[in-house]
């Protein structure tokens, strides 16, 4: 699979059947899953996509470098954007994602570990 670089918040993905625009602001969080990646946007859309989450972690780091992250990797199978985020839930193990204005709420069942080390980098801001 190669990567094409269309501008500073989108990503194409490009196979020989097929390609996949991917509008970061839109993107809620990516999920892994073996040797695919799901996109999931904040809308409910979603997309299967023939990379590892390892990739994708790449790409956005690059993408960011220097400036700030507008993703962060959670566990082994998450990076999830930070503009999101809305309740971290140690206790229950549930991160909730939304923006408000679409009627999705996106609830995520992450580790304890994880969700306290989240709540620690925001608790630190």
């Amino acid at each position: 699979m190669s990567h094409l670089k269309a501008s500073e918040t989108t990503l194409f993905f490009n196979t020989r059947d097929e390609l996949a625009k991917v509008k970061l602001e839109k993107v809620a969080f990516f999920e892994a899953d073996s040797n695919y990646c799901y996109v999931n946007f904040i809308n409910g859309a979603k997309a299967t996509l023939l990379t590892s989450l390892a990739n994708i972690e790449n790409l956005l780091s690059s993408k960011f470098q220097g400036g700030d992250p507008m993703f962060i990797r959670i566990g082994k199978r998450y990076i999830v954007n930070l503009n999101f985020i809305f309740q971290i839930n140690i206790p229950k193990q549930r991160l909730i994602l939304t923006d408000f204005d679409s009627p999705n709420i996106m609830e995520l069942t992450i580790s304890k570990e994880a969700l306290k080390n989240l709540k620690q980098l925001y608790s630190s801001k």
